[in-house]
């Protein structure tokens, strides 16, 4: 806008045409113009001599009228730019996987024409590649959206069906040739919306596809089955979840996160794409194999059958004409019969030959039954039944024409040799096969035999045993009538053996007398017992007499030979227990933001490493400073915590000791007058002069904990519930997150919302995923006053962390592994409700592996920070996504693992970082001598009507240095017109 004639001439311009405007009343132009005003006039031509001296700073018109640069970053595209390529990458991948599949399942089509039986696999197949294509249409449509200058979009027109069974043959046109590809018949609606419809019919076709496959009996590859029931039960979960985001296909979040699923899609894609690979090289011509050999031995049945029935009519020719005797009339019945059972062998044996090698036949398991045993087993049935009639005829023939005693007798020998070696060798096959079936191959016909063998020697050995046993027990009893009758000197007479005592003596096997101990050869509990009722019946307990001690003695020793029972134990059970949307913004605000992203780089880049402190003996775990910026506390793998005094030198403060359990999280109050250290099982509240006032114990791990804005509460992440806690311990209030493990927790300023992140533990018809980092994850927004879920957004990666400003309602979500970090807003609608919507992704240089959670930086929180592993640390501008500044890894490798700026203080920045070796390092940047612009922004207060509606602050921060800083308020909201 100020190019070319420069700022001072444009604004001079710019005054004469508004002055000579038509439409524009000439009191405006004079007495109502703002140049008309001494004051306002001298404040705006100095405004423009500034912008004038800028202009002609190469320095500054870089920052102002374009957008920033930073060092090395010339070739670097923009955030948005390297979005719209790895978009498009990703989608081309992603199309090239399934162009690939569609090319390896055209050929199995061709390859599985030359086998029979072949019009199931082959209709299949084209269902399968249709189904291809439309959701490839949509996963395009999809692309082009999120990312409109890679990704064109494609006309419904040239959609074609690859299915060529569908051509349909025009009426009355004969000898019209077909096209070779028909138009695609859209049954449904391609849109957005479908993506569930589509994935679980794309489910259903993959699933015909495979069970066709597996018709074919004489081949089965696992590698297919496996990978295509695991592709089936990740598209059955896919469509169960996206159920949920019905109307929210076309938010860019969704959208988003439907591209992600491109990757696993293709995955999945791959793996058919071998397996079907490997398939057509070896299965298919191991199916034809199979298939060439079960018609060839058809092929020789019935050249049997053919032969035999010649023989047969050959030897009728001998007995045909002997009639009228009862011998001559059954040779020619047999015979006759024998002839028509083998003209019937080879008839069928040439029917079977006939379907086997047939394509258009349904597959066995759609067929009737007695029509497969009819085509598989009537040959062979009927061929060895003309071989019994033809050989019974053949010994009544001996007999009916009166041969040789000894010929008739050597045939009729001969013949029942040859007929019982047939017929046991026939049902030999016939068990063996249906054995095989019955036990699925694990068993064979003589496994069953020796099985049965021994389990009927078992049971004569059990017999014999009982037999034996039961002589004993009568003999046992016999004794004892015995010596009842010599104790009582042959006064009592034995009685029968039911009715001598009411123990079960005739079956050892029962138990259900006492169990008694058998330290002692008498039996004293039973005597203690005997003395214990006779004293509760008020009755004298009298010595026991020595024939009831031989009596129990001999009880004893034969309890004592009966075999035990082992106690029986109760079977325990088991317990189951973005991109960043495209904002078309005025150039001017472009011009703005950017002055204000520059004037930020020059103090960045001065940030450098000013202490290390030894903090711990191990790892750092996390680390935050106080809200006032006094206090840095930290914590550590070692059990401890250290509360150091901000400063120059740092100090340190006071360490907290924890006996047990590692120390996951430092968390100050909102006043940082008190500081929470979690571990897995409890929360410690301390003061900032190191006593532990308060130790909450709680039975569920806690996964992370946060202050309400208030100070009064904290919020206990446990599992699926956020537990709110008042200082004491004790439960205010429980919200769940249904179906969603939590890993973090925020809270809106407002406390009238939650903003939870984790991985979702099933889907809503109760699916999982075939692997677990295929879990889908979410952000859920929960209202706290209705305990509902107002929103749910699902995220591809796996979330981490989650942070939100202290003045806007936007929250920062960090990710696991390789993925950057993301700025969502949380935006209220009509109906009271709260959605999320992706703002910006903050992508780094290059691949770097994230340590720790992302945070906000600066005193507005106008800055992202994360550092990597290696010791990188990316600062980027929250409102552009611009990289402001990078600090490159050591060149021997760091070793950061987390990461926190300290709000309280603008000048200097500063942050510190924790790392594997216990060392707290302190970032920071020099005082800046900053002038008093006191005077200057009373100035650009009184022309805030003039050229930007907004609130402006020069500041000139150096001699050599300087940089215009626009702080606009509304930006994005309402740009003011240039009057």
């Amino acid at each position: 806008m100020f190019r070319g004639t420069g700022p001072a001439v444009a604004a001079r311009n710019f005054h004469d045409t508004t002055a000579s405007l038509p439409g524009i009343p000439s009191a405006f132009s004079r007495s109502e113009s703002p140049w008309a005003d001494p004051r306002r006039k001298q404040t705006l031509l100095s405004l423009i001599d500034v912008l004038s001296e800028l202009s002609h700073d190469p320095t500054h018109e870089n920052s102002v009228n374009q957008d920033p640069s930073f060092e090395d970053d010339r070739d670097v595209p923009t955030v948005d730019e390297q979005l719209q390529v790895s978009g498009a990458e990703s989608f081309g991948k992603f199309e090239k996987r399934m162009d690939c599949l569609d090319k390896e399942l055209r050929n199995f089509a061709n390859a599985a024409r030359q086998l029979g039986s072949s019009v199931g696999i082959l209709s299949s197949a084209f269902r399968l590649r249709e189904r291809l294509t439309k959701v490839l249409f949509l996963f395009r449509e999809n692309a082009a959206t999120l990312f409109p200058r890679k990704v064109q979009r494609q006309a419904r027109d040239t959609l074609v069906n690859p299915n060529l069974m569908d051509r349909r043959k025009r009426s009355g046109q004969r000898g019209h040739q077909p096209p070779l590809a028909a138009k695609l018949v859209i049954d449904d609606d391609l849109d957005p919306e479908t993506f569930p419809e589509q994935f679980q019919k794309f489910a259903q076709d993959v699933v015909t596809f495979l069970n066709s496959l597996n018709e074919f009996p004489e081949f089965t590859d696992e590698a297919v089955n496996t990978s295509i029931r695991s592709f089936e039960g990740d598209l059955k979960y896919w469509a169960s979840c996206l159920q949920e985001y019905k109307s929210q296909f076309r938010f860019p979040a969704v959208q988003r996160y439907i591209h992600d699923l491109t990757s696993d899609i293709g995955d999945h894609i791959d793996n058919i794409t071998v397996t079907l690979s490997m398939f057509i090289e070896i299965g298919v011509p191991t199916i034809r194999f199979a298939q060439q050999h079960a018609a060839s031995n058809l092929l020789n049945l019935s050249t049997v059958a053919t032969f035999f029935s010649a023989v047969t009519a050959t030897t009728l020719q001998f007995s045909y004409a002997q009639t009228g005797t009862v011998l001559s009339d059954a040779v020619n019945a047999f015979w006759f019969s024998s002839l028509v059972f083998s003209i019937a062998a080879a008839v069928n044996s040439l029917l079977g030959l006939t379907w086997k090698q047939a394509m258009y036949r349904s597959p066995g398991h759609r067929v009737p039954w007695w029509v497969l045993i009819w085509i598989k087993r009537s040959p062979l049935v009927f061929l060895v039944m003309s071989v019994a009639c033809f050989s019974a005829g053949l010994v009544v023939f001996t007999y009916s024409t009166n041969q040789g005693a000894v010929t008739s007798t050597i045939t009729t020998v001969f013949t029942t040799i040859t007929s019982f070696g047939l017929a046991a060798v026939s049902a030999w096959f016939a068990s063996e096969r249906w054995i095989f079936i019955q036990h699925r191959g694990h068993v064979w016909l003589e496994d069953v035999i020796t099985e049965t063998t021994n389990r009927l020697l078992r049971l004569r050995v059990v017999v014999m045993s009982r037999k034996i046993l039961h002589q004993c027990t009568d003999r046992v009893y016999a004794i004892r009538a015995t010596l009842k009758n010599i104790v009582h000197g042959g006064t009592h007479q034995a009685k029968p053996k039911e009715d001598t005592d009411t123990l079960p003596f005739s079956n050892p096997y029962m138990t259900t007398v006492h169990h008694e101990e058998p330290g002692s050869l008498y039996s004293e509990p039973l005597e203690r017992s005997a003395s214990m009722a006779g004293s509760d019946n008020g009755t004298t307990a009298h010595p026991i007499h020595p024939r009831e001690r031989f009596i129990n003695a001999i009880r004893s020793v034969i309890m004592l030979q009966a075999p035990a029972r082992p106690p029986l134990r109760a079977s325990s059970t088991d317990r189951t227990s973005q991109m960043s949307p495209i904002r078309l913004t005025d150039p001017a605000m472009t011009g703005l933001r950017g002055s204000r992203v520059a004037s930020l780089v020059p103090k960045l880049k001065t940030l450098e490493s000013t202490q290390d402190l030894p903090a711990h003996q191990a790892l750092v775990r996390h680390l935050q400073f106080s809200p006032n910026g006094k206090f840095l506390a930290t914590s550590s793998w070692d059990r401890t915590s250290v509360i150091f005094r901000v400063g120059d030198p740092f100090t340190t403060h006071r360490l907290l000791v924890h006996v047990k359990g590692f120390i996951g999280q430092v968390a100050w109050s909102p006043t940082g007058h008190q500081l929470l250290t979690r571990l897995n099982h409890s929360i410690k509240i301390w003061s900032e002069d190191g006593v532990c006032r308060k130790t909450i114990a709680r039975d569920c791990i806690i996964q992370s904990v946060a202050w309400l804005p208030g100070g009064e509460a904290i919020l206990s992440v446990e599992g699926s519930n956020a537990v709110k806690l008042d200082l004491q311990g004790k439960i205010l209030d429980i919200y769940h997150f249904d179906r969603i493990t939590l890993h973090n927790v925020a809270i809106t300023p407002d406390c009238q919302r939650l903003i939870g992140v984790g991985p979702l533990q099933k889907s809503p018809s109760g699916l999982q995923p075939s692997k677990a980092n295929r879990v889908e994850k979410r952000v859920v927004v929960y209202n706290i006053g209705t305990k509902q879920c107002e929103n749910q957004t699902p995220v591809f990666n796996d979330v981490r962390d989650i942070t939100i400003a202290r003045a806007d309602l936007v929250a920062l979500i960090s990710y696991e592994n390789k993925a950057p970090p993301q700025l969502w807003k949380l935006e209220l609608l009509k109906d009271r409700d709260a959605r999320l919507s992706l703002r910006h992704t903050y992508m780094p240089r290059g691949p770097v592996d994230f340590a720790g959670p992302s945070y906000f930086g600066g005193k507005d929180d106008q800055l992202v920070l994360c550092g990597g592993k290696a010791g990188d640390i990316h600062i980027w501008d929250r409102e552009s996504a611009a990289l402001l500044h990078y600090v490159r890894p050591p060149a021997l490798g760091g070793d950061l693992t987390c990461i926190a700026w300290n709000h309280a203080t603008d000048d200097p920045f500063m942050f510190a970082t924790g790392s594997h070796d216990g060392t707290v390092r302190i970032w920071s940047t020099p005082h800046g001598d900053a002038e008093d612009d006191s005077d200057f922004e009373d100035r650009m207060e009184g022309s805030s009507n003039g050229m930007i509606r907004g609130r402006h602050s020069f500041t000139a921060p150096g001699s050599q240095r300087q940089a215009l800083r626009l702080d606009v308020s509304q930006v994005g909201r309402e740009p003011g017109p240039i009057r």
